[in-house]
This record gives structure tokens, sequence and C-alpha cells, in this order.
């Protein structure tokens, strides 16, 4: 069937190759086939587990406007199928063609390195660019000199991102012992804290509730997007680095400063975390000198979360001027690009191709899949293990050039 993958079982379908067939598809899944048809005709047994997994990947893959049925099932197959009521879902009498994908009329390809990417425009809107906001002082992390005069409420609507350091809670005494990164998008947030439970927590917005934090320092940003970009490394390359997809987008942007939402695919994060929250610090070197370095924050020693799929948001630049120097860091050894970027990652599920929508990615991403961990990436670039930064495999970043910075430190 043109536009459609076929795979083709054989044996039983029991609660042991149940598994099997799940791992084969999730495999397909991966490689950007969304529209796949099942042929069962020599499937002798299917189980309840099963049935589970086609059920399973009839809704992930219908969910991002993909389709799952499937073909010339064996006899005892087809009854068990029918008995469960499925036969209409599983077996439609018309072959499902796969949901329309929009485009774009004003898509363009770009070349890169270690990738190709496809940008789409998402209208006039984004055109006057997005404004970004610094709140409170990123300087008083060195030394964790933040006290509770340096924290503030704020309220993340869906209009609006953030990335920089916060928990939820009611206070500065309520949250002092878990401050940690957390990050903000399309009414969702997401922390790590910083107490030793290592377990993420998240808030997404529903009726009239916002999610909202105590934060001591970070950086928002409003407006709309004027970009999308989707990217896939290339077959030879198997992955793209995090900074060949900064220095892309902000080449996309035409800015020197752009902010960034990418919904991908890892190859393995490069990040760290705090292990004690920011405050109150006594001791000069705090966190970054070492020996303090090692009870302040934790590196991953190799790259983690490896085929999740990931959420990154933050700021990118290519100038040394503007105003933003304070907020960020440099993305591998040279000064340029530089960037502050957080990543939640999720457990994986396939994005859905062309052209998206970020509120809806967003949202349905908290809702469906787990929250694994969260990380502020950086460029490892010791000598001795050489340069190493996040890698992807391939996903959709929205892009935003910003045209406004308020560096009042409100």
């Amino acid at each position: 069937m043109e536009g459609f993958i076929e795979l083709r079982a054989k044996g039983r379908l029991d609660g042991y190759w149940a598994d099997h067939l799940s791992k084969a598809l999730e495999e397909v899944m991966r490689q950007g086939d969304h529209r796949i048809r099942l042929n069962l005709s020599e499937v002798d047994y299917i189980s309840s587990l099963g049935i589970r997994v086609l059920v399973q990947y009839y809704k992930k893959l219908s969910s991002i406007d993909g389709s799952f049925s499937v073909s010339e099932p064996s006899p005892n197959v087809r009854k068990v199928i029918k008995m469960v009521g499925l036969e209409a879902t599983l077996m439609p009498p018309t072959p499902l063609s796969g949901t329309a994908l929009i485009q774009a009329e004003t898509s363009r390809h770009i070349e890169g390195i270690n990738a190709g990417f496809e940008v789409y425009e998402l209208g006039t809107a984004g055109a006057a660019g997005m404004k970004c906001r610094i709140v409170g002082d990123s300087t008083l992390l060195e030394g964790c000199r933040f006290s509770e005069a340096n924290s503030r409420t704020a309220q993340f609507p869906e209009f609006s991102s953030a990335v920089g350091l916060g928990a939820f809670g009611n206070s500065f005494q309520e949250c002092s012992g878990r401050f940690g990164e957390f990050l903000a998008v399309a009414g969702a947030a997401a922390y790590q804290p910083s107490d030793g439970s290592n377990v993420p927590d998240y808030l997404l917005s529903a009726g009239t509730f916002v999610p909202e934090l105590q934060v001591l320092y970070g950086a928002v940003c409003e407006g709309e997007f004027s970009k999308l970009a989707r990217f896939e490394a290339k077959p030879e390359s198997r992955a793209v680095g995090w900074s060949e997809i900064v220095e892309t987008a902000l080449e996309i942007a035409g800015a020197d400063h752009a902010w960034m939402v990418c919904a991908a695919e890892s190859a393995g994060l490069v990040g760290a975390t705090l292990r004690r929250p920011p405050i109150n610090g006594t001791i000069s070197g705090a966190p970054f000198e070492h020996p303090e370095v090692r009870n302040w924050l934790s590196f991953t020693t190799e790259r983690a979360y490896n085929r999740s799929l990931v959420m990154t948001v933050g700021v990118a630049s290519r100038s040394p001027a503007g105003g933003l120097e304070k907020f960020l860091r440099p993305l591998r050894r040279e000064a340029l690009p530089a960037g502050h970027f957080h990543s939640a990652a999720f457990s994986y599920r396939p994005l859905q191709r062309g052209l998206i929508g970020l509120t809806k990615t967003v949202q349905s991403l908290f809702q469906t899949e787990d929250l694994l961990g969260l990380l502020h990436l950086i460029g490892d670039d010791r000598e001795a293990v050489g340069v190493s930064e996040s890698e992807f495999v391939r996903g959709a970043c929205w892009i935003g050039p910003i045209t406004e910075i308020d560096l009042k430190e409100s």
C-alpha cells in the first residue's frame, strides 16, 4: 500500500513475543515511519498482551496523525480481534490512508553539516520579534548567595516561556530546601528539586489554573514564534550536536539573539543539575570552583536520557553584546554561540511530521508521557574526555528572534 510500511509477524503473539513486537514497532517509528500495516497471516495465537500492543500503537500513531492497521489476520487472530470489539478499529473495511499532513507554502530547506532542516513560516504574527526579560540576578549563583530577598512569585501562562532556578511552592521558606532548575513553556512548567529526591515535578495549566513558581533568577520570553524548523540527522552522522542546531536556528531567525523551544528525539544529553539549593552560601567557591563543585553540582558522566523525547527551552546568542552576557554559557570550547538551555526528558513518543503546533505538542507530551528528569545543558570541554555536547536525532524547533531585552532584573 502506497505510503505505508508493512511488517509481518509469525508464530505466537503471547506475553513473551508481544514485547518483541512492541520493540520492533517502536524502532520503525523512531526511523520516521508513522503509517504502519501489520500482517498477521502467519500468527496462530494472540493473547491479551498481544492485543494490548496492537491497541497501544494504534493510539500512539493516531495521536500524531499517523495510522496503524492489521492486515490479513489468520482465522484465529481475526476471531479474537472481533470478540474483543476491535475489528472496526484495527481492521477497517477501507484501508487507512493516513491523515494528510499540513504543509506550509513557504517552507525552505537548509543543508547543515550533520543534519537537514526544513523551515516553515508561522505567519506574520511573530514578525515583530519577541521580548526577553531578566528576572533576578544570576551572578548570585556564584557563592550560592540567594536569600529570601531574592525570591519572587512568578506565573507562566501559555504565551510565555522561561528557564531559570525556582521551585513549586507558596513561599521562599517552603521552597528553601528544594530550589533547582526549571523550564516553562506553553502553559506547562517543570523543575528538578535539589533536595536529593531526584524526582522531577511539573504543573500543567487547566481552566483558570496557571503554573506558578518561586523564582530565584531566570529569563522569561513573551511573544509568538516566527519559524518552525524540522530537522533530521543525516544517515552517515546518525546524530546532530546541539551547537549546530543552535547555530542554524540563529541563522534562520536572522538575529543575534533568539528564543528557542525544541522537541526532539535524544541521542544523549550532556548537562548538570544542582545537588543543593544555592541559598545563604558561605563558601565563595561554590558552586563552580574545585573541590566545592563536587558538593554543589551533579554532572552527567556520560550522555543521559538516550532515546527519550526531550523538550528544550532557552535563549541563544551569537553576539558578545546585547546585555544577556551574564545569563549565557558557551555551548562548546568557542565562546560563541552561547546560550542558556534547560531540557526536560520524557519517555519516548514520536512527533507528528510537518507543521505542528507548540501548545498541542507540549500539552500532550506532559499529559501522556513520563517526565524522567531535567538538566541544564552544557558543553563538556575537559581535555581528558574531549569536547562533548548533547546530541539529537530528529525534532522540531520553534524559533523567535529577540528584538527587545529588558535588563531591569525585576
